[in-house]
């Protein structure tokens, strides 16, 4: 009995050790193992040139991604993403375009905007579903048309260009040489989030939805607040990631965003969220983003074809997919232990 006593604490913290290494460290090991193996055998991919180019890239899945992971640890999922981002491209670029207003006035009036359009598509999603328990994928599914058509209109299905120079030299910025202003974004967004569900009640809630939803009403605790909140933020951050977008190609387009929503969902299923809800981080959707996006840059070194590059990065997924399902039973016998 000593003895078992003993060595509790023990297989305690080498139980804790061994679940960090397997769902937040891996995918770490993972990302690193991928850019060694580029760097000793794909041309040019370990020079400064080209990891600027990969910084520049991730930041719109990033951002999108962060918001997607409050969604997917509630147990939902957000197929509105890239349109929602679209969207807000339109509504950022036509307020930045108006001549009426002085850059320093539509300049923040367009982040406004952005932010206020994607969060108000995204109470929408929040709200159908749990309103009338409508699955959260048909719901942000119709969203997703919903947001396209609404770009086209507004934008009369033509691109915008004519962003204020100010707005572009800041998206063109090179912080210390090394990291575009871009990528520091994305990094400020990831740490909002990190420390909204590391710190906060709410983001305490968040996880405990995903894990067992009626324990937390049974607590007391409304979870449709707290879903509703989470579609919010999804679509708060696609009105963040249309700003990154503008600030990068610098055109509003109505066919922005395409495919966007799935590179989002992959980035945070790589990342090591369960799609069942409940486990996952959002430092490890960062990772994934910058997985898939080191797995595009070393591919196309390599001179694979783009119609090559969606096989490989959607086996990465359904990989990652399984990887999750026998991890999590993994750990379950762990914890029996």
């Amino acid at each position: 009995m000593n003895e078992d006593r003993g060595r509790g604490p023990a297989v305690g913290v080498s139980n804790a050790i061994l679940r960090f290494g397997l769902r937040e460290a891996g995918v770490a090991v993972a990302l690193a193992l991928i850019v060694i193996f580029f760097s000793l055998t794909a041309p040019y991919f370990a020079t400064p040139e080209n990891f600027l180019k990969i910084f520049v890239q991730i930041g719109i899945n990033t951002v999108l991604a962060s918001g997607m992971t409050f969604v997917i640890l509630t147990g939902g999922i957000d197929l509105s993403v890239g349109s929602v981002l679209a969207l807000c491209t339109v509504v950022g670029a036509l307020i930045m375009t108006n001549a009426n207003l002085p850059f320093a006035v539509s300049i923040p009036l367009a982040l406004l905007g952005c932010m206020g359009v994607g969060s108000l598509c995204g109470f929408v999603n929040g709200f159908i579903v749990e309103q009338w328990k409508v699955p959260s994928f048909i719901v942000t599914l119709g969203m997703l048309n919903v947001a396209s058509g609404a770009a086209r209109v507004l934008s009369n299905n033509a691109t915008i260009t004519g962003l204020p120079q100010p707005f572009i030299d800041f998206g063109n910025l090179i912080v210390f040489g090394v990291f575009p202003s871009i990528f520091l974004v994305a990094i400020g967004v990831i740490l909002i989030g990190w420390f909204v569900l590391r710190f906060t009640v709410f983001g305490r809630f968040i996880y405990a939805i995903g894990t067992n939803e009626e324990a937390v009403r049974l607590s007391g605790h409304n979870p449709r607040t707290y879903k509703i909140a989470a579609f919010v933020i999804s679509g708060l951050t696609a009105g963040v990631a249309a700003m990154v977008y503008l600030l990068r190609l610098n055109v509003g387009s109505p066919i922005a965003g395409i495919g966007y929503e799935l590179n989002a969902i992959a980035a945070v299923i790589i990342g090591g969220t369960s799609l069942a809800g409940g486990k996952g981080s959002i430092v490890g959707t960062l990772v994934g983003a910058c997985i898939i996006q080191v797995l595009s840059t070393g591919l196309q070194l390599f001179g694979v074809g783009d119609n090559v590059k969606p096989i490989v990065i959607g086996t990465v997924i359904v990989l990652a997919v399984v990887l999750d399902a026998y991890r999590d039973r993994f750990l379950r016998v762990i914890e029996s232990r």
